[in-house]
């Protein structure tokens, strides 16, 4: 009861107020004539309609906000022009050269090491692990990045995960540069895909199709097998399970969170004054966000490796999901909402709208009884 209460108060806090939309003139007639505010209160379906219509909450955990423009007067047009030149004309090249020359140094190393050690794995996985670090360190360079880490660094032991907010594929590459995680992430297409299926194997990643129902099952098995092993890496799972804007955090996924393993939590809140890092894969591609990441002025975040937590007795997966989702979400600053990220990819299902329709036919004829 209580864990229905503080859903029903969170929905409440996140619905916008309808009437500072309205003008004063359709809220204030006499009281014989009909007011919106009544046919509102006809039902609660028809009041988170006329909310969505006006502010979507759950449009806006996946929204990029432009930034306020600031620079078209005759005093600061100068200067942001000056700005662009030092952004496209010597950042952008000098972090183009960063990145390539840490390619050359990656593939360089890491290719002989990977067909010539074939009988050493141990020594072999360590190497790859280190050079994958140094990869990713490149990739921050090139962005200019400036990390600040908080609490204890995570280190290689059995029987733990660790769970983190998502706003960017370059939350992997922040994190792996300082430790060696093993991820599971949705596998993607071009470039990145080849990343994940070669460079990446080596540190135990795991990748799954969202599409295919029958990859559950197989990456469940593959988390169980990987937490029990003693010489995995940590493993890093983003239970929202898509990418959101670093304002909210969605449900997180209870996959997590059922494996009878210590959760590490870790909060990542990013620094918009330089540029946004939320990548909206459904309007930009990976190479597209990169490029505009390497065009601004600097990535600048905070990483805070928080206090491991256990299941607590009597308490549900879905609850512990929850519990840590409070933890990150007010160590970050961010805004919990309860929706599901994964209805980002796909429509309501029937049973959901028929609900709908039914809880909607019967307030209305309770209110024409009332009548």
């Amino acid at each position: 009861m209580r864990k229905l209460k503080s859903s029903s108060s969170e929905m409440e806090l996140d619905r916008p107020n309808i009437e500072e939309y309205l003008p004063i003139e359709s809220i204030q007639h006499h009281h014989e004539n009909l007011r919106l505010r009544d046919l509102l209160n006809i039902s609660p379906t028809l009041t988170e309609a006329a909310g969505a219509i006006i502010d979507d909450s759950f449009t806006r955990c996946f929204k990029s906000n432009p930034p306020e423009p600031w620079n078209w007067n005759i005093y600061l047009f100068p200067q942001w022009c000056c700005g662009v030149v030092v952004r496209y004309g010597i950042l952008f090249p000098a972090r183009v050269l960063v990145l390539t020359l840490g390619w050359i140094i990656f593939l360089s190393s890491y290719i002989p090491v990977h067909f010539l050690l074939r009988g050493h794995d141990k020594r072999r996985k360590k190497i790859e692990r280190y050079l994958v670090e140094i990869i990713c360190s490149f990739f921050v360079a090139s962005w200019t990045g400036v990390v600040k880490y908080h609490g204890p660094r995570p280190s290689m032991r059995p029987k733990q995960v660790f769970v983190a907010n998502h706003t960017s594929m370059i939350d992997f590459i922040i994190l792996e540069q300082m430790t060696p995680f093993a991820v599971i992430m949705q596998k993607h297409p071009g470039w990145v895909g080849l990343l994940q299926s070669t460079i990446l194997e080596s540190v135990g990643c795991i990748w799954f199709h969202r599409s295919e129902a029958k990859d559950r099952e197989i990456v469940a098995r593959k988390l169980r097998e990987h937490v029990q092993a003693i010489d995995s890496n940590p493993l890093l799972i983003f239970p929202e399970g898509t990418c959101v804007n670093n304002n909210y955090t969605v449900m997180f996924k209870k996959g997590a969170f059922e494996l009878g393993c210590t959760v590490c939590p870790v909060a990542i809140k990013y620094n918009k004054i330089f540029v946004d890092a939320f990548w909206n894969s459904k309007k930009q591609s990976f190479t597209m966000h990169l490029l505009r990441l390497m065009t601004s002025w600097a990535v600048v975040c905070d990483v805070w490796y928080l206090e491991p937590q256990n299941l607590k007795p009597g308490e549900t997966p879905i609850e512990f999901a929850e519990r840590v989702r409070d933890i990150i979400s007010v160590r970050a600053g961010l805004k919990k909402v309860p929706w599901d990220g994964y209805l980002k990819y796909s429509r309501p299902g029937p049973k959901h709208t028929e609900r709908k329709q039914q809880s909607f036919a019967e307030s209305v004829l309770r209110r024409l009884e009332e009548s």
